[in-house]
């Protein structure tokens, strides 16, 4: 059983370091779902925070998560 978790992708702006998106990872990796390195510090949560967060979700992260779990 494989498990999911959704893996923050840093920017850096004017206002400093932000969330710019999140990315889906699975089995504990850093390689997202869309083939984006992710940073192993990066902050993660659960996959059942997809969809609820404030900052946009990678849209191939998401459209491959959809066609991978039930």
């Amino acid at each position: 059983m494989r498990i999911y978790e959704m893996r923050a992708e840093y920017v850096t702006g004017p206002a400093g370091r932000r969330i710019g998106q999140w990315h889906m990872i699975k089995d504990n990796g850093i390689t997202a779902l869309c083939g984006y390195d992710t940073d192993p510090a990066a902050e993660k949560m659960s996959d059942l925070a997809w969809g609820h967060t404030e900052e946009k979700f990678c849209h191939t992260c998401g459209a491959i998560y959809l066609r991978e779990v039930p």
